[in-house]
């Protein structure tokens, strides 16, 4: 008989179906029967966090305070594992000249291993597999996805394990720092150690209903589902969840 294991999800923040996305990691995180989810919006309870053997997080634009944000890193240093998603390592702020994204969570991108900075229009692009032999990988072919494509900052870029890239250069409109023309290859998926723990990075799987751009817009025009409309993607979420088990 398996022993119960305790899990952490934070799921909320801005312009996601964030419902879509809770639903869905609770039927796969209640695929293993010893799992029991404590579900939350933000990171307040870290006495909840401290206690749990692994944290899951589908966010965008939640900025945890500077001593959750030591929490966390502290979570993963001392054996935590994290399978943090998408929007994750996200914070925004709307200006006039298009979408910033202020350095105001260091520590927390230098526990995730990166800050999303920008993204181009959503459109098609090819996702590579760098480390074939990975079993977080291993048997999963390259694969097309129409999804964000994450433009990011990397602290460390030499503390990651990069697990799916894509190529991208061009511009992200929309955004302040808008020129990637210097860029090429963009992690998708990686590892990122820190001390006993680990940090799995997926960017893939934005999603948007017709109600979540307010204040933006009242009613958003389509469904976006994305990455999660592909057996790849749920796979990589089961050898995620797979993988924080192992811990």
């Amino acid at each position: 008989m398996p022993e119960r294991v305790d899990a952490y999800l934070v799921a909320s923040g801005k312009y996601h179906d964030i419902d879509f996305a809770r639903i869905e990691l609770l039927k796969l995180l209640g695929e293993h029967e010893q799992v029991r989810v404590e579900v939350a919006t933000d990171f307040h309870d870290l006495d909840a966090i401290r206690a749990s053997r692994f944290l899951v997080t589908y966010t965008c634009d939640v900025c945890p305070s500077p001593a959750e944000q030591e929490a966390l890193t502290a979570f993963v240093e001392e054996g935590g594992r994290w399978l943090a998603l998408h929007g994750t390592n996200s914070v925004l702020k709307f200006t006039a000249d298009g979408v910033a994204a202020p350095r105001t969570i260091d520590r927390l991108a230098h526990t995730l291993g990166s800050q999303f900075i920008a993204h181009p229009p959503i459109a098609p692009f090819r996702v590579e597999v760098v480390a074939p032999d990975h079993p977080l990988v291993q048997g999963i072919d390259d694969f097309d996805t129409e999804d964000e494509l994450y433009l990011s900052i990397y602290p460390d870029p030499n503390a990651l394990t990069p697990l799916l890239e894509t190529r991208y250069t061009g511009k992200a409109d929309g955004f302040v720092e808008s020129d990637w023309t210097h860029a090429d290859r963009h992690p998708v998926m990686y590892l990122r150690p820190l001390g006993r723990g680990a940090v799995l990075y997926n960017t893939l799987g934005h999603c948007r209903g017709h109600y979540d751009m307010r204040p933006v817009m009242d009613y958003y025009p389509q469904v976006e589902r994305c990455s999660w409309e592909l057996p790849q993607y749920y796979e990589l979420l089961r050898r995620g969840i797979a993988w924080c088990l192992e811990a």
